[in-house]
């Protein structure tokens, strides 16, 4: 007997049952079912809630529908003997497709996090799987399939019907998702490793999520039955593509990738990129993101770091060289100033104590003296101008309360040739 004559006759004898007297312990022990099948997933979503990842979260999801289908297969063959169970057997593959659709969407939640989508196509799989399963439990699916069947196209020599490319369709989906959620499981280990590089780590990621994408579609094509010589066409144009039109985007990826390897930027580092600088606080497969003490974030094409000089101060060490100059007058003891300028920057909390802040005198001027205080801080990425500015007026309220001068130009002008008093 065929599947179909199965279901159909499933339906049937289902309907027959209602008349049945026995029908009223099918749905007891369906009740029961469910209600032991939902105490065993809140149970369990309560002792999976401590240290919670990626497989105990799809074990919350899917605890109801699998459980429900464990317990429904049990009470079939414990009781298929004594009574007919057509109600129960219509619920397994019922609890068969809300796992489907559970652990589909868990897998897309967990590939796109930041996905607002997601909310309505939950709605849309569970539509398709659940009209798909109400077309194969009426009967009706062969002849939808026919219909699809008889819609056909010609791809070079590749003879393709509706009905595989909704298939060919299907299957990709799942085995992308598949394939995303086995690297859903890679990333998380891969970010738990701490002593493996970051970069590597992101590296490792990436490569795993691109190859299980690649590996998944082409192996579903191949499932499917599609001939890949057909896609030749198609792949030669992508490579004329990105040859031409897409060379600045296969140059930042490739620049990304070279980014992440040597790791000459890291996540954390202060960097400057001509005008733009800021604290690296993400580097993707196509641009790095720039972020400055004043929110600013400048986002860098990875071409332009790999081919212009980029300032790194925090590459080898955090520690950076900061200078503050200010003039003061030639009759002033620059022994005090000195001693005043390296006493202010000392007391400044960020500051480092070793270098020690040092005052070097650079230039006589033609009102004043220059004098330059240089001083370290190990933690640039919390702002330069906020402490130089600290420490300038840190110096000028020391300067005054201590008599040394500030000069300010001063010019004197002369008359020649100055008329007569009474004119």
């Amino acid at each position: 007997m065929s599947e179909r004559s199965q279901a159909l006759r499933l339906i049937n004898d289902l309907l027959s049952d209602f008349r049945d007297p026995d029908f009223v312990w099918q749905v007891v022990a369906l009740i029961g079912c469910i209600g032991l099948a939902a105490l065993i997933a809140a149970w369990w979503r309560g002792r999976r809630t401590e240290g919670a990842g990626r497989l105990s979260d799809a074990s919350s999801r899917l605890a109801f529908p699998l459980t429900g289908m464990l317990l429904t297969g049990i009470t079939i063959a414990t009781l298929g003997s004594m009574i007919h169970l057509n109600l129960l057997k219509l619920a397994m593959p019922l609890f068969g497709s809300l796992a489907l659709v559970r652990g589909v969407v868990f897998v897309l939640r967990q590939a796109f996090p930041r996905a607002a989508w997601l909310t309505a196509w939950e709605r849309i799989i569970a539509t398709i799987v659940w009209g798909w399963l109400a077309l194969y439990i009426t009967d009706l699916a062969p002849f939808v399939i026919d219909a699809l069947e008889s819609v056909q196209f010609h791809v070079g020599k590749q003879h393709i019907d509706l009905w595989t490319i909704l298939r060919g369709v299907a299957t990709i989906f799942l085995t992308v998702v598949f394939a995303l959620w086995i690297a859903g499981v890679i990333e998380a280990r891969l970010m738990g490793v701490h002593s493996l590089d970051a970069n590597l780590r992101i590296v490792g990621v990436r490569v795993a999520k691109a190859g299980l994408t690649v590996i998944a579609i082409l192996t579903s094509l191949a499932l499917v039955g599609i001939d890949m010589t057909a896609l030749s066409v198609f792949t030669g144009a992508l490579g004329v593509g990105l040859g031409f039109g897409l060379q600045k985007i296969a140059s930042n990826y490739v620049s990304g990738f070279i980014i992440l390897l040597d790791r000459s930027i890291r996540i954390g580092n202060v960097v400057q990129v001509g005008a733009d600088a800021g604290e690296v606080t993400q580097i993707t497969t196509r641009y790095t993101v720039l972020k400055n003490p004043g929110g600013s974030e400048f986002i860098v094409p990875n071409e332009t770091l790999i081919s212009t000089t980029v300032q790194n101060q925090t590459y080898s060490n955090a520690q950076l060289r900061l200078t503050t100059t200010v003039g003061v007058a030639y009759d002033s003891d620059l022994d005090l100033a000195a001693r005043l300028m390296t006493d202010v920057a000392e007391a400044q909390e960020r500051v480092l104590a070793d270098p020690p802040p040092k005052v070097f005198l650079t230039q006589f001027a033609d009102s004043s003296i220059i004098l330059e205080l240089g001083f370290w801080i190990d933690d640039p990425e919390k702002g330069k101008g906020n402490v130089v500015s600290d420490i300038n007026f840190a110096i000028w309220r020391a300067f005054k309360a201590h008599g040394v001068v500030i000069p300010f130009p001063q010019r004197e002008v002369r008359l020649l040739n100055e008329p007569a008093a009474s004119a």
